[in-house]
């Protein structure tokens, strides 16, 4: 029988990984020449390891409790000792000892316990016990093979480290790699707890389109398609934005999603080009209510899925308590860089203004979005501990409504920690005629080549002649929340699946 020796995957050449493969395809075919089946269709467990171990703690050693079981898992560990065998399993709440005595196992279950190898899912049924030493175990009477794992696990004590195969093979290094498991129990939690406040606060939740005759909702580069059936060019879903304030318009009037969007641009590891973001519409506020939200729904998350408000970053630790301050953006790059910038200084300064600072400009931009790179590439980076900024040009706000006193500055703000940006949100735009006019700048700036430039939705614009209520938006991105939350370095550390390039041909 096959013990924690064998090499993991990583570790062993391809002959010797073959070679392992066959012979556990081997000791299959004889489970099957006995009629025994390596892959029935059902097991009726009764009871998970971690029930167990809490109804039974504290018990003497070499205590028999009476109570009959039936447990399902892999089999993550095996020792013989003559005619006493002891084997690991392991299931999704945690791991048990089963203890197999060749007096009392039957015929097929010896055969299964004799082809068992590491990986392989087991059913067990037999009586909760503790060993002479004391380790809470089930007495094994009945051993059933639910499924052959012809591929060994790897090695426990090294786990799977090779980072493009933890990636692709997420489903082993699940099991290889306890952080991996905390890192995405985490993310699980998270969401869990997002989506639990947002019912709280009476949002519904909804579903709009990921197929776009145009993607909108955010200034981004959209991955494009072809729909054969119609006959028509579409694009996936930048942000679900449009629709949902369409939503509102059509009378619900706080509504919420947790999306996959798609942006078809550089890969880091803070950049993916399919991540997800919980995007939420709240009729009758604006961007107070808007960081309000925001803020609550950070804090539970960590709450829920940590169970703390501080999380290391580097040599830093980062304080999540609220309230977090909520800051002017001119007022912070005053500060940061001397002299007060505005959307209507001249252009020629401000381009100045950014190469003085390391920012270099592009042809197209305008005085607003020299405003905000100088935000993006000098203050944002220093930002470490969590913070509101308000007020962004809406050169770059499109969707957003411009504040009372200034139609240059949106009443925009975006929530920073660690110099990135975790959250973005604003008092939302529903004048029709004003929505138009900035879709037609949007749109002669993609004639002029900016591929990430916002198209005239002609539909929203329709949709906003209906009627929009004052509404207050906001979009999280629920990845880089984990990876704050997670402490990780990696976008790709907390996306199950992360995109990658095709495997080399062997």
């Amino acid at each position: 029988m096959t013990n924690e020796t064998d090499p993991s995957p990583d570790e062993a050449t391809a002959p010797t990984l073959d070679a392992l493969i066959g012979e556990r395809r081997k000791k299959r075919e004889e489970l099957a020449a006995r009629g025994i089946d390596p892959y029935p269709s059902r097991y009726d467990r009764t009871a998970l390891a971690d029930d167990l171990h809490v109804r039974h703690a504290g018990l003497e050693p070499d205590t028999r409790t009476g109570e009959q079981v039936k447990l399902a898992g892999r089999v993550t560990a095996v020792r013989r000792h003559g005619k006493l065998s002891f084997a690991t399993l392991t299931d999704s709440s945690g791991s048990i000892q089963l203890l197999l005595q060749s007096s009392t196992l039957g015929d097929e279950a010896a055969a299964v316990l004799d082809a068992v190898d590491l990986g392989d899912w087991v059913g067990a049924a037999g009586e909760v016990i503790t060993s002479r030493r004391g380790e809470l175990s089930v007495d094994v009477t009945v051993l059933t093979l639910l499924s052959k794992a012809l591929r060994p696990l790897p090695d426990k004590w090294h786990g799977l480290t090779e980072t493009d195969t933890r990636y692709r093979q997420r489903e082993v290094d699940l099991l290889a790699n306890p952080d991996s498991r905390r890192v995405f129990d985490i993310r699980f939690k998270a969401i869990a707890a997002m989506r639990r406040h947002m019912e709280s606060e009476h949002f519904v939740e909804v579903e709009t389109p990921i197929l776009q005759p145009q993607a909108g909702g955010a200034i981004a580069r959209p991955f494009l398609t072809h729909a054969n059936a119609l006959d028509i060019e579409l694009s996936l879903r930048i942000a679900p934005e449009l629709y949902l304030k369409r939503l509102v318009v059509g009378g619900y009037e706080r509504v919420f999603e947790i999306a996959r969007n798609f942006r078809n641009e550089g890969v880091s590891t803070r950049h993916s080009p399919e991540f997800t973001a919980l995007e939420a519409y709240r009729a009758f506020g604006d961007l107070t209510e808007g960081m309000d939200l925001t803020e609550a729904l950070v804090v539970a998350a960590a709450r829920e899925s940590i169970g703390r408000f501080t999380v290391a970053f580097g040599d830093e630790e980062i304080d999540l308590t609220p309230p977090w301050p909520r800051l002017q953006l001119l007022d912070l790059l005053e500060e940061r860089l001397g002299l007060r910038v505005h959307p209507t200084d001249d252009i020629g300064h401000l381009r100045e203004v950014c190469a003085r600072h390391g920012v270099t400009p592009l042809p197209e931009w305008g005085p607003g979005k020299l405003v905000f790179e100088l935000y993006d590439q000098v203050l944002l980076p220093e930002l470490l501990s969590p913070v509101l900024v308000c007020g962004f040009p809406v050169e770059v706000s499109p969707l957003a409504r411009h504040t009372a006193d200034d139609p240059t500055m949106a009443d925009r703000f975006e929530l920073c920690i660690v110099g990135r940006e975790f959250a973005n949100g604003y008092s939302e735009l529903n004048i029709p005629e004003e929505q138009a006019e900035r879709f037609e700048v949007s749109a002669a700036a993609k004639a002029r080549g900016d591929v990430e430039a916002h198209p005239a939705d002609q539909a929203f614009v329709r949709s906003l002649q209906y009627g929009l209520p004052p509404t207050a938006g906001i979009g999280i991105g629920i990845d880089r929340l984990i990876m704050l939350l997670a402490e990780v370095d990696a976008i790709r550390d907390v996306i199950l699946f992360p995109m990658l390039r095709p495997e080399a041909a062997d």
